[in-house]
């Protein structure tokens, strides 16, 4: 894929500043895109990654911050993006909340977090960035899960939140088209969750994988490149990047 083959194009996404955002930003600015990583509290990893990017490329990141459960004010974040590059081609929702609740132990302050990363921001971003993207044919690209279809054991209110993300991707793709496509990426075991999961429960889940191994942030951030560069007939699709988990489950 040519590192050109974004060039003159501008990408947000969201909890960009760390992990699998992260490499997706890296991946994207490589092929030539300019980037807004936006963060809610991962101010030093957010600016550091800006000026690697603006070192390589001047002029071309730029950082936000903002809290995405406050919905009224989503409309900012895109208002900044177009005001900095001139355009919003690419929106990637990417920042999650992810931690298990395990029934008896639900709480709605939990509920309303866990729901509200993964299932309303996205909503309500790509609502304040619909008629940006309109204007530029765009794209949006949302990170869903392979639990969204497969519940996983405790994280009850994290996998309907994205079992909704699931389904908002193919309602968004209906209500944008044709100028905007929309479509989902739905990593599986590629990063291990801070402080989460032992030894013998990793290679449980390795085990249960068809390549018997374990992907890497590189993995997702080359899919999101390619659903930005080489897939304008592509909408409404939601692509496991799980080394074959969901098939073999």
């Amino acid at each position: 894929m040519s590192t050109g083959s974004l060039a003159g194009k501008t990408v947000m996404i969201t909890g960009g500043a760390k992990r699998v955002g992260a490499a997706i930003a890296r991946e994207l600015h490589g092929a030539g895109a300019n980037l807004v990583v936006h963060y809610r509290k991962s101010s030093a990893a957010a600016e550091a990654l800006a000026a690697e990017f603006n070192g390589a490329r001047a002029k071309s990141a730029a950082v936000v911050q903002g809290d995405l459960l406050e919905a009224e004010k989503l409309t900012s974040l895109v208002e900044f993006a177009v005001r900095s590059f001139g355009a919003l081609d690419v929106l990637i929702n990417n920042a999650s909340t992810f931690y298990a609740t395990p029934m008896g132990e639900i709480t709605p302050a939990a509920f309303d977090d866990l729901i509200g990363t993964n299932l309303k921001a996205p909503l309500f971003l790509a609502q304040a960035a619909a008629p940006a993207l309109r204007k530029s044919h765009g794209l949006i690209l949302n990170i869903v899960d392979i639990h969204a279809l497969r519940p996983l054991r405790h994280y009850t209110v994290y996998c309907a939140a994205k079992a909704g993300l699931h389904m908002l991707t193919r309602s968004l793709a209906k209500e944008l088209g044709p100028e905007v496509r929309v479509n989902g990426i739905a990593p599986g075991p590629v990063l291990w969750p801070e402080g989460k999961a032992d030894g013998p429960m990793r290679e449980k889940i390795v085990q249960r994988t068809i390549l018997k191994r374990m992907g890497t942030p590189t993995d997702i951030a080359r899919t999101a490149l390619f659903f930005a560069a080489q897939a304008p007939f592509i909408t409404g699709q939601i692509l496991a990047v799980d080394g074959g988990r969901s098939v073999a489950w």
